[in-house]
């Protein structure tokens, strides 16, 4: 099984590369503020999911008040950290909102991307 930080380099890793290439055709088709959104929120969101991993160990080892206490803080700090690039978005024209929110969701839709390329694959090996 694979450990929490291999696990964060890997979807770290795919969705920044994901972002940077869709980025880069866009900037290409002169969409840049959508291609620089996209990679903001990318950023952040890559920079949420290390964080969830480094804080999971902390949860782990706490009492339940203490686990409480720090998921909470851990959670406000997240959504304060998901933030930066909404607001970037919002106050500056170089950078597209609706691409950043799609960004900060990268990592997600990465993970979620190969979950269902390996339910479809596998399908296929059955028959």
């Amino acid at each position: 099984m694979e450990s929490v930080s291999q696990t964060q380099k890997k979807y770290g890793s795919r969705a920044m590369i994901v972002a940077i290439v869709i980025a880069f055709m866009l900037i290409l088709i002169d969409l840049k503020p959508v291609g620089k959104g996209l990679v903001l929120g990318t950023i952040f969101s890559v920079i949420n999911f290390v964080l969830i991993g480094q804080t999971l160990p902390m949860r782990l080892s706490k009492s339940k008040r203490g686990a409480f206490l720090i998921s909470l803080t851990s959670i406000v700090f997240r959504y304060a950290i998901l933030s930066i690039p909404l607001v970037v978005a919002v106050k500056f024209e170089q950078f597209e909102l609706p691409a950043a929110i799609l960004g900060i969701f990268m990592v997600q839709l990465t993970i979620l991307a190969e979950s269902l390329f390996d339910l479809f694959t596998s399908r296929e090996n059955q028959t």
